[in-house]
């Protein structure tokens, strides 16, 4: 896709994104925090079934999207997108600080809202803070999506089963929080809505604001076809031949 078009899109998706999550944070404040609509269905159910190796599962699951793991993963996704070695520190630089302020927003954004989180006794993992947006959730998918715009750009021959497993890791961390209790459905929506939104604005800025060599980060390559060479008709002039005088 070609820069102006990548960031066309990429704007579309942030103003969307950033709708829907302003209506949803809207509804949760509305509500003064209460469950909405799916939430209590699917923490009671949660709650129902959690077997000893669900658990364990879904606790090592839930530890990958904080702490060092994601910064981890943003640091291989900007060593993917630079080229040289002044590119790659200038990348990782780059993605450890898109990762690192989309955390304090969505802090902020947490701490203005003041949503509680669910009954304490239905945790089976340690927690802290407000609930809305859930921050392992967010954290992992800006992570994903940091870490899946370096795979289409860099690694082309795998880059499907690659976005794949990112893409479920990443929603698999969202939904471990519901599983274990410490968050409603709807916070981790919100999670992932604020993610899309940073992540279309971050596309939006760097195709519409950086230079050329970084804005094709952003940009799968399109092959140019040569032009087809017309029928041989015997040997050609050179272009930069002097003519020939008339005799």
């Amino acid at each position: 896709m070609k820069r102006g078009g990548t960031g066309a899109v990429a704007a579309s998706a942030a103003v969307g994104s950033l709708v829907a999550f302003v209506l949803l944070t809207l509804v949760v404040t509305t509500h003064e925090g209460a469950p909405l609509f799916g939430d209590s269905g699917l923490a009671s159910w949660s709650l129902a079934h959690r077997p000893e190796v669900a658990l364990a599962v879904a606790r090592g699951v839930t530890y990958t999207g904080t702490g060092a793991v994601p910064y981890a993963l943003v640091v291989v996704a900007g060593l993917l997108l630079g080229r040289t070695a002044r590119q790659r520190v200038t990348t990782v630089t780059a993605c450890v600080c898109a990762l690192a302020v989309a955390q304090a927003v969505r802090f902020a954004v947490m701490s203005l809202v003041g949503r509680p989180r669910p009954p304490v006794a239905n945790w089976a993992t340690h927690a802290s803070g407000w609930s809305f947006p859930s921050g392992h959730t967010t954290t992992s998918a800006v992570t994903g999506g940091i870490l899946i715009l370096a795979v289409l750009a860099r690694a082309p021959q795998s880059r499907r089963a690659l976005v794949l497993l990112i893409g479920c890791w990443a929603a698999l961390v969202g939904l471990s929080r519901v599983y274990l209790g410490v968050h409603w459905l709807s916070d981790v929506v919100g999670g992932w809505l604020f993610a899309v939104c940073w992540l279309s604005l971050l596309v939006y800025v760097v195709t519409r604001f950086l230079p050329d060599r970084y804005a094709a980060l952003t940009t799968t390559p399109v092959p140019e076809d040569p032009t087809p060479d017309g029928p041989d008709d015997g040997p050609r002039e050179r272009r930069d031949a002097p003519p020939r005088s008339a005799s």
